[in-house]
Parts: structure tokens; sequence; C-alpha cells
């Protein structure tokens, strides 16, 4: 992949971490990062996806199969990724799965596989990588979360409950890390254009309804009339670990187009 042209500060050079590389909003934020000057370690389950990721940095993308719900497992890449590559800079878990059902239809292995991506897992690669970067005085992590974390949402109450729980450690962590130079932030996406979304979609009108808002679901629609393509959560993300954000740590940016209101 071609770099952009230009320079982002605390970015050129350093060495990222991401999760969930291999689609979706994580392998537009590799893609970001790699155009900003970054090396890239991707994380995801998805091999083959993160292959194709890889095939068009140019070289600055190293893919890694893992499963982040196993902390040994993260423990081990990061590892790797210190020795082989070098020190971890920036630190971004994405990953994240979503299994739809009320509370009452949830079962206790739809709980369990999903706090242990969207929850264990953040804790596990934050743990790992933070272990790293105190020593050494500076580092940047973007946890990307979900404004579902915010605001209630019918059937999908494991989710939000995981996103909350990632949103709220990763805020707890910038307060602990603040002295040592460590920026923790979050960005919290709404409806954006990845298979997870179209997940909840039972027909060709899916999007029609999520911009226009569920009345029936309490959803109140997108002000902004689109849907986020996974590009636009990318350019936060970017913003958060890059210098320029160098007085920017514990806070949650919401890029949902205005769905939530900031309720």
């Amino acid at each position: 992949m071609a770099s952009s042209g230009h320079s982002d500060p605390g970015i050129e050079g350093a060495v990222a971490l991401v999760t969930g590389a291999a689609g979706g909003i994580g392998a537009a934020v590799v893609d970001a990062l790699v155009r900003a000057g970054a090396a890239v370690a991707a994380l995801d389950v998805d091999a083959a996806g993160l292959d194709e990721v890889a095939a068009r940095s140019g070289g600055r993308v190293t893919p890694f199969a893992v499963d982040v719900g196993n902390s040994a497992a993260v423990a081990g890449v990061v590892d790797e990724v210190e020795r082989e590559i070098g020190p971890i800079g920036i630190g971004v878990p994405v990953a994240g799965i979503l299994r739809p059902g009320s509370v009452c239809d949830t079962t206790d292995e739809d709980w369990a596989a999903t706090f242990a991506v969207n929850a264990t897992g953040v804790f596990a690669v934050l743990r790992e990588v933070s272990r790293r970067m105190v020593p050494r005085g500076r580092g940047a992590l973007v946890t990307v979360g979900s404004n579902a974390a915010g605001v209630p949402r019918t059937g999908m109450a494991a989710y939000a409950a995981s996103k909350a729980a990632a949103t709220m450690l990763t805020r707890c962590l910038g307060l602990e890390l603040a002295g040592s130079g460590i920026r923790c932030n979050v960005v919290s996406p709404g409806s954006t254009d990845t298979s997870m979304q179209r997940l909840l979609w039972t027909d060709d009108s899916g999007a029609d309804r999520v911009i226009a808002g569920v009345p029936e679901e309490f959803r109140v629609g997108i002000p902004l009339g689109r849907i986020a393509d996974p590009a636009d959560v990318a350019e936060a993300v970017l913003f958060l670990v890059s210098d320029r954000a160098r007085h920017i740590t514990m806070q949650n940016l919401y890029v949902d187009g205005g769905a939530t209101l900031q309720a």
C-alpha cells in the first residue's frame, strides 16, 4: 500500500498492534496506520483475511492468527512482536463478536463467548501491551467499543454489556497509566457498514431502516443520514493515537452520525 504522503507525528515509524484486523473496522485501522507510516502487527482468527490485509500493505503488516480470548496466546504474540518487529507504541483492540438475542434467549455459551472476545480479549491486549509501555514511559491505546455501550438496545444485551465493560476498563487504565505518559481512549462507532452490521438486517431495506430509525426498537435513527464507512472510524482512531491528541486521555469519542444524541 502506498503512503498517502503525509506524516503523522507519533505514528510515523511506530510499531502498532491491531486486533480484529482481518476485516471491517479492524482492517480499515490497519490500512490507515500503514498509510501514516506505522509497521503493524495484525491479529485475528481469520488467517486468510489477515493474509489479504498484509498483501496490500507493501510489507508493513505482519499477520498473527490468534484468538484474543486466549490470554496466554495474546501474551505470546505480544512477546513475539516486541522481539521481532520492535517496541509496541500503539495498541488498538478492535476484535468483537455479536450474537443477537434477547436476555431471556441468550445462552450461557453466547454470553461467555461474547465476553471472551469483547471484554476479556480487550483486557488481555491492553494488559500485555501496557506492561511493556510503562517502562518506556510512552504509548497510545485506543479501544474500539460501541455506542451500544451507553444506550440500551433490544436484542443486544450481551454485546452492549461487554462493550460497556471494555469501555470502562480502558478509561480506568488511562487513569492508572497517565503518570507513565500513556494515553488510553475509546472510539465508539454506531452503525457501520461491516459484515457484523449486516447480520442485523433482515432484508434489502436494512440500511434504510437503520438510518430512518426503528421506533418499535426504540432507535431514533442517524441524524447525519448515512451509515458509517469503516474508514470513518479508522480516522478517529488515527487521530487519537497520534501526537495531535497528545493531551487527550480517558475519553470516549462517538463516531455514530449523532445516533445516540450523546445520551
